[in-house]
């Protein structure tokens, strides 16, 4: 059976570039994905698929009703686009000044419809369901997935499972592991409010400026002094405002950041105690503030049955060399982290680099791109994954030749 739907998802190939290609000159940014949502639906619906849109928002959930009983895989691809302006030299760069998928959800996105309409062409072959989470805004907090939640979007769903192309790993690898992948992704807003003055009477001011440095040196202590060293976290100031002219000593300062953690623990105490060191600097220099933490997406944590069974199922699609057990997760922000939070399952990612076609960009920049036969390679694995929950036999088996 998975043979057959290799060359039938092979024979789709084409019709993948030209889905990804398509959203890729007609990007829409989080939370504002009218069209492509449109085009998910309607495409799902001529495949036959039963079809909810507008979930959470945005998102669309196909279904795919297998013949027999059995448990129901989730499969999920995003589809929102960055507010960043694409200089890549290619026929298919995006038309829409300013936005572009800087991220690999257009691949994502025309990978999962290709998948679907191969297990609906097959769906006498499955014992068992298939669940199409094509989830809106996971690049911007509070994203999509939880909303999608909230809308019933995992209902009925036994396992979820999430690929993301990844444009700095080698092409046809494939990198997994157990426990978290992704951390938490929180962010804070700082404003001090001082009392402005001339440079040269800086005794008649309440110097925002110098309150404000000693906020941003002192955070970082923190983690190096407050936080087990044994548990990876970070807080970055990313943007520091104060003042227009040099004579004249600010009165406002405002700063922003961000804090990634793996552990709900530590995200706690980093909160408490970056509160606690604002007031207490504040207090020593006479200045007021005003402080918000927001916390975002949590950390995507992998369950170790679902990572098993994905690694299992990998051997059957690349050789051992192409499969990348990650040792430590990274620190980037994730919101599949909601979907395992509330079903068990796996994130993994999809080497997609090759600097012949120059896709050696990091995610995110203004010339990402990637080599699209990695599209290809993240369908066979979803193939494979929903070929063992939709065949008892080979679940048994894969079950008793678990390696990791």
């Amino acid at each position: 059976m998975l043979d057959k739907w290799y060359k039938e998802i092979e024979a789709m190939y084409d019709q993948m570039v030209e889905w990804r290609r398509h959203l890729h000159e007609n990007p829409e940014l989080s939370f504002q994905e009218v069209k492509t949502s449109q085009m998910i639906g309607d495409l799902l619906e001529s495949f036959g698929i039963e079809v909810r849109r507008n979930v959470g928002g945005n998102g669309v959930v196909g279904k795919i009703y297998g013949a027999k009983p059995g448990k129901t895989i989730a499969l999920r691809a995003d589809f929102d686009a960055l507010p960043i302006q694409d200089e890549k030299n290619v026929d298919f760069k995006s038309k829409v000044p300013g936005v572009m998928h800087a991220c690999g959800h257009d691949g994502h996105t025309a990978t999962l419809l290709a998948v679907a309409k191969v297990l609906q062409e097959n769906s006498d072959d499955l014992a068992g369901n298939v669940v199409l989470l094509h989830q809106h805004a996971e690049e911007l907090p509070p994203g999509g997935a939880i909303a999608m939640i909230e809308d019933g979007c995992l209902d009925g769903v036994d396992v979820v499972y999430g690929a993301h192309l990844a444009s700095g790993s080698e092409l046809g690898s494939v990198l997994f592991r157990i426990g978290p992948v992704s951390a938490s992704s929180d962010t804070f807003e700082l404003k001090i409010q001082g009392k402005g003055g001339h440079g040269a009477s800086p005794h008649q001011t309440i110097d925002a400026i110098a309150v404000g440095a000693q906020i941003a040196n002192q955070l970082k202590h923190i983690v190096s002094r407050r936080v087990n060293p044994q548990k990876p976290a970070v807080i970055s100031i990313g943007s520091f405002h104060a003042g227009n002219a040099g004579n004249v000593i600010a009165d406002t300062v405002e700063l922003t950041g961000t804090v990634r953690t793996f552990d709900e623990d530590v995200r706690l105490l980093i909160e408490e105690e970056m509160e606690q060191l604002i007031s207490g600097v504040c207090k020593a220099f006479h200045a007021e503030y005003e402080f918000s933490y927001t916390k975002g997406y949590p950390s995507t944590v992998n369950t170790a049955d679902e990572t098993n069974i994905l690694e299992n199922c990998l051997k059957d699609v690349l050789p051992e060399s192409k499969l990348v057990k990650i040792e430590k997760p990274g620190m980037g922000g994730e919101d599949f982290s909601y979907y395992l939070q509330n079903r068990p399952g796996c994130f993994f990612s999809v080497g997609a680099r090759n600097e012949e076609i120059d896709a050696v960009y990091p995610h995110h920049h203004p010339k990402f791109t990637f080599d699209e036969s990695a599209m290809l390679h993240t369908a066979k694995i979803f193939l494979g994954l929903v070929d063992y929950y939709t065949n008892a036999e080979k679940k048994e088996a894969l079950v008793n030749s678990s390696t990791i």
